[in-house]
């Protein structure tokens, strides 16, 4: 892979730099896997793979702290793993199975965990952006100084819901981050046929909303952004988008073969930017890991992604009579 300059790590311990090379991995691999199973036929609808965009939640997963709240669109996986959801739980729910996150019956796109502040997984594009900034509204009213990262892609920054949320949130000043994960395709077309503005982060700018373009290739700037992003939100100044350059390797879903771009684009990726060979690259130079800790790694990664496909073969798939709960809402007592 060639090398290429990156943000200083003199600020990110050894440790630190191998956690984010641990989870990077168990997101590839996980999805990897994923992919086999859906070819397996185990995964059934749709199933779309963070493949080659793992910096870009890893690297804010670094930046949040306990209590803040995240949601993004249907390509979740990678979300889920990285702010600390089972994988175990995670496959379940892929392959519709009573252990997954929501018993089995919200699939690839639609499950929950409200213990790590994972509020989906949404089917519908930029359904999830003004959700976000409610979860943003709720925390400004309890005065908690959480924050809400409201991932959403390229595609879905061409949403009307996307900028009328952008108005509230800049007049209300919610805590919010708006995540544009710009993988340069919404779903088969290109960005530079999708978008009139080269810089989508800059339309922020009519709504007084600050932000700026990150490389998502590098976890270490995104982490740097997502810090700075983190603080303007924390100290009450309100929204702040960042737009973060990254690329899908994969189709837009398993069932996207990707003719709309070469062999030849996605290899130079891999070869010249993979997130992941990146942080690989600066353990060793370094001299903050040797190829046998790396290797130990590998395999770790892969008993428990194994070890997550196993669990969802043996997990039974949901009774019947789930198809009559979790419709409506336990009536609430009203107060004397």
């Amino acid at each position: 892979m060639a090398t290429r300059k990156s943000q200083k790590v003199s600020n990110v311990s050894a440790d630190e730099l191998k956690g984010f090379y641990r989870d990077m991995l168990l997101i590839r691999r996980f999805e990897e896997k994923a992919g086999q199973l859906y070819g397996m036929g185990l995964i059934g609808g749709f199933c779309h793979l963070y493949i080659g965009q793992e910096a870009v939640v890893v690297g804010l997963e670094a930046a949040a702290e306990e209590g803040d709240k995240r949601i993004t669109s249907y390509r979740d996986h990678g979300h889920m793993l990285a702010c600390g959801m089972d994988p175990n739980g995670v496959m379940a729910e892929l392959t519709g199975r009573e252990g997954g996150y929501s018993k089995g019956k919200g699939g690839s796109m639609h499950m929950f965990s409200k213990e790590k502040h994972f509020y989906g997984g949404h089917g519908i594009v930029g359904a999830q952006v003004p959700l976000g900034a409610g979860l943003a509204f709720a925390d400004k009213y309890l005065d908690n100084k959480r924050v809400t990262f409201a991932y959403f892609g390229d595609g879905a920054a061409n949403q009307g819901q996307v900028y009328e949320t952008f108005n509230m949130a800049a007049l209300w000043k919610l805590p919010v981050i708006f995540v544009i994960e710009n993988n340069q395709y919404a779903m088969g077309t290109s960005q530079q046929r999708s978008t009139s503005s080269a810089e989508i982060y800059e339309r922020g700018h009519a709504f007084g909303i600050p932000g700026e373009a990150v490389d998502g290739m590098d976890v270490l700037a995104v982490k740097a952004a997502g810090e700075k992003a983190v603080a303007h939100c924390r100290a009450g100044d309100g929204p702040y988008i960042l737009e973060i350059k990254t690329y899908r390797y994969r189709g837009h879903s398993m069932s996207d073969p990707a003719k709309y771009r070469t062999r030849e684009e996605v290899q130079k990726m891999r070869d010249e930017k993979d997130a992941i060979e990146h942080v690989r690259d600066l353990l060793l130079s370094g001299k903050h890991a040797t190829e046998d800790d790396l290797k130990a790694i590998d395999k770790e990664i892969k008993d428990i992604v194994n070890a997550s496909a196993e669990f969802a073969k043996e997990s039974p798939e949901p009774a019947l009579s789930e198809l009559w709960t979790d419709i409506y809402a336990d009536e609430v007592p009203q107060s004397a």
